[in-house]
């Protein structure tokens, strides 16, 4: 298909991949009625019989949905100029995949690595200029954050500023990071992604999804035409894509008379509930605790006389009973023990810029609602705004100048007729993403051993600090165990407490209980 962008399609590289997919699936399908062991892929097409056998048993089983057999073969791309809009609303959006991409926390965005569609010259002016000056802004900001940055970075470790020149790096990046929130959503990523063959068939069944479908069509044809070189017949796998005027977001978005009423009524009651957090416990099991214990106890044929409720918990989730838990490899859903904590799941609001959402998704075990940027952009400034950004007068007056500039440019497009897609790539790292997630205390764990710590990203930091508060003030028994990875280890008997090594944030976080977090950087 023809590129609807300036700028060109996303460019794809099948790295690595099974060499037989098609067979593969079939083979592995054959297997389960084997009686004389594994069917191999070469056996399935080894004659023109076989190939008629294997496309029936491949018809067969994918008209009836028994689709595991497509998850054996494996496709690892390397994707690039790929917008990270399109990441986040495509690639992302859901827990079947793996990705590897690079980090605007620590490498800075250079100019003229952004989207760029094709528009009427008047419009491609307005876009053009957003976007340049959303840049400009970027590379300003990462200047006058520098002192800021520096600061605090002495006030926490005085010794350190006897030796500027080996924390430079760091304090660069640290300003990369805020500085980030100026930026488009359009701007370019690059990533390692791997997906199964049912990932993507599923791909192509949806490949023009709202929000970005002119951007995600294209890097789904990229991909399956690699796919395709490789092994022709896969093809046969593949349904045609479903229609956008079907889906049940977009026919329900077009029944509205008033999407931008709506979506700014839902902001004002969402951001109510809230009241200031950046996450709120909303959903939990009222007898959580013992339903845990009994989940233990079921693991190892203990009755509540011989096991008390207090015991089972501490059982499975103090570090000093189950060192899994402060194992870096993460070899908790090995443990039959461990995976007790399944049976306990709690459920947020929340309320994280776009570019601290993209980070938090990747805890795909702890998955959320996404919203459709179509259906909630309200036409007025709707962003998040880093702390280290309102500690700098400067700094903060360039923000907010920025982000009702962007919005301006944002109107514009629309009112010039671009097709909201290509008017919503403007959208600044920073704007606010509103959402609903849950997890159980399995996927919450490890989450918290990441994201608990100082080094995390200060968004997500925050908002799951509030979660483990929030759950520890319902079920202390349950909530004192969610804490930070250095308190993991300690608990542990595990040395250094810290893992983090020269990236030691210079707070002693494992004396800390979570209503005591507090950081800048």
């Amino acid at each position: 298909m023809d590129s609807p962008f300036l700028s060109g399609p996303p460019e794809v590289t099948l790295i690595d991949a099974t060499d037989k997919p098609y067979d593969t699936a079939v083979a592995a399908a054959r297997t389960c009625y084997s009686a004389n062991g594994i069917v191999l892929p070469d056996q399935v097409s080894g004659t023109r019989k076989a190939r008629t056998v294997r496309d029936r048993i491949a018809s067969s089983t994918l008209t009836a949905g028994h689709l595991t057999t497509r998850q054996h073969a494996t496709f690892i791309f390397g994707i690039d100029k790929v917008s990270r809009a399109a990441v986040w609303s495509f690639l992302h959006g859901h827990p079947f995949y793996n990705s590897e991409q690079v980090s605007q926390r620590y490498v800075e965005v250079q100019p003229g690595t952004y989207v760029v569609p094709k528009l009427e010259p008047h419009a491609d002016a307005v876009y053009g200029a957003t976007v340049q000056m959303q840049i400009e802004a970027y590379q300003l900001l990462i200047k006058l954050l520098g002192p800021t940055i520096r600061d605090e970075f002495h006030a926490l470790f005085p010794a350190r500023a006897n030796r500027p020149d080996r924390w430079e790096r760091f304090l660069e990046r640290k300003a990369y990071e805020i500085a980030r929130y100026v930026l488009p959503i359009a701007t370019y990523t690059h990533l390692y992604h791997t997906v199964s063959a049912l990932t993507l068939m599923r791909y192509a069944r949806m490949r023009d999804y709202i929000d970005f479908p002119a951007e995600t069509a294209l890097l789904v044809n990229a991909m399956l035409d690699a796919v395709l070189e490789i092994d022709p017949d896969f093809e046969r796998e593949l349904d045609d894509p479903f229609p956008l005027e079907e889906t049940p977001e977009y026919a329900f978005i077009a029944s509205r008379s008033d999407v931008v009423g709506a979506a700014a009524a839902h902001h004002q009651e969402f951001d109510n509930e809230l009241g200031g957090l950046p996450s709120l416990l909303i959903d939990y099991p009222a007898n959580a605790q013992e339903t845990l214990a009994k989940a233990v106890r079921s693991v190892l044929g203990e009755s509540s006389a011989s096991l008390s409720t207090e015991d089972a918990i501490a059982l499975v989730l103090n570090p000093a009973k189950n060192p899994h838990l402060a194992d870096m490899l993460g070899p908790t859903t090995m443990s039959k023990l461990t995976r007790a904590l399944a049976v306990v799941t709690y459920v947020f609001q929340k309320k994280l810029s776009h570019t601290a959402d993209s980070q938090d998704q990747r805890h795909r075990m702890v998955p959320s609602t996404a919203p459709v940027l179509a259906a909630t952009y309200t036409g007025i400034p709707d962003v998040v705004m880093p702390t280290l950004i309102g500690m700098n007068e400067r700094a903060q007056e360039l923000f907010e100048r920025v982000i009702k500039q962007t919005t301006e440019g944002i109107n514009k497009l629309l009112e010039m007729g671009v097709p909201t897609e290509f008017a919503l790539y403007l959208l600044p790292n920073a704007h606010a993403v509103r959402k609903v997630s849950s997890g159980t205390l399995a996927n919450l764990l490890p989450k918290g051993r990441q994201r608990l710590c100082y080094a995390a990203q200060e968004e997500i930091f925050h908002a799951m600090a509030a979660e483990a508060a929030q759950v520890t003030a319902k079920h202390p028994a349950i909530g004192q165990w969610l804490h930070a990875p250095c308190r993991l280890r300690q608990q542990a008997s595990e040395t250094p407490y810290c893992p983090e090594g020269t990236r030691f944030c210079g707070v002693p976080v494992w004396k800390l209980d979570v209503h005591e977090f507090d950081r800048v950087l």
